[in-house]
């Protein structure tokens, strides 16, 4: 395993961190994607990461109502295994519309409640997982501070904000001499790769790292779905009617198309590549790979170690433009 140092921090994270978005069922309504693993699925998941190499854990509050912050922490106690964990505030972990956002309060509150469940005294990482249009980013960053300063967070990072958002946060925390976001933590794959556009440059001009998620499209990317066959029994995007609309697209079953051909041409399969590629992406310090299997977590390792070329990055290019 490889490891890479996180933006401008201290961290060293494993090139495949795990996802543990799923361990008890995502959020706090899981019909909305399955029931998500077990605990013991969880724990075996985390010992073949762990065993493999990976010391990178991502989760959040919310994810299984607090359920896989909660196993992550038993598994912590069991093993005693040593792994950088990052979590994230915005969403409730009991399933409140109203119980939400990143108020100083809030987010305070629901820190303790993360060091808790995952019995810990400090995060390694720790996210602010929306944007919250209803509180000033100056408080969220006054917050965030103050947790650094406390010594129960060790960084801060940002996800799923737009450009013009990172600029604004990395400003306002440099001219009041506060704590500043060291990573994003985007939706980015071959088959969504909007942040290029406008993101892409701010992460670099601020030396951010980029973690990417969701790298496989909700699994699109596997190669385990076909363009007009039925689709597997049990998968995400057999189960998830929005899901399945927003990524069983004309455009993106074509662009599948034609990376199953440039894979197929080079011996290697459209996962290694979908997880090679975003590896070979500037500032990516690690891609979160969520799995349900212990084999899919060695799969998507494997995947990491497809060397790309400049010209296979210049063709993919091609091949994913609209």
């Amino acid at each position: 395993m490889e490891y890479r140092q996180l933006g401008g921090t201290g961290l060293e994270v494993s090139r495949i961190g795990l996802g543990c978005g799923n361990f008890g069922g995502i959020g706090s309504a899981p019909e909305l994607f399955g029931q998500g693993e077990i605990e013991e699925q969880a724990f075996s998941l985390m010992d073949a990461a762990f065993e493999a190499g990976v010391n990178f854990l991502d989760t959040a509050a919310s994810y299984g109502g607090g359920r896989s912050e909660r196993w992550i922490g038993r598994w912590l106690a069991e093993r005693g295994r040593p792994v950088l964990l990052s979590t994230k505030v915005y969403w409730s972990v009991r399933g409140d519309p109203t119980d939400r956002g990143l108020s100083r309060e809030r987010i305070l509150q629901e820190l303790d409640g993360s060091l808790s469940r995952l019995g810990v005294k400090r995060i390694d990482m720790y996210l602010t997982h929306e944007p919250d249009p209803e509180t000033p980013i100056e408080e969220t960053l006054r917050a965030l501070d103050d947790l650094v300063h406390q010594g129960k967070v060790r960084y801060i990072a940002c996800s799923t904000l737009s450009a013009w958002q990172v600029v604004e946060a990395q400003w306002t925390s440099t001219h009041l001499g506060l704590e500043r976001y060291v990573c994003c933590q985007e939706r980015y794959s071959l088959l969504e790769r909007e942040l290029d556009q406008e993101l892409m440059p701010v992460i670099q001009s601020y030396g951010l790292g980029l973690i990417p998620f969701s790298p496989l499209a909700n699994g699109l990317l596997t190669g385990k779905y076909r363009r007009g066959a039925p689709r597997p029994a049990g998968a995400r995007l057999s189960e998830t009617p929005r899901a399945a609309e927003r990524y069983l697209t004309d455009r993106n079953w074509s662009v599948v198309e034609r990376l199953e051909a440039f894979c197929a041409v080079r011996g290697h399969s459209l996962l290694e590549l979908a997880i090679g590629w975003l590896l070979h992406r500037p500032n990516v310090a690690s891609v979160i790979a969520g799995a349900t299997r212990p084999e899919q977590v060695e799969a998507n390792i494997r995947a990491a170690e497809w060397a790309l070329s400049r010209e296979d990055m210049d063709e993919i290019d091609r091949l994913t433009a609209d």
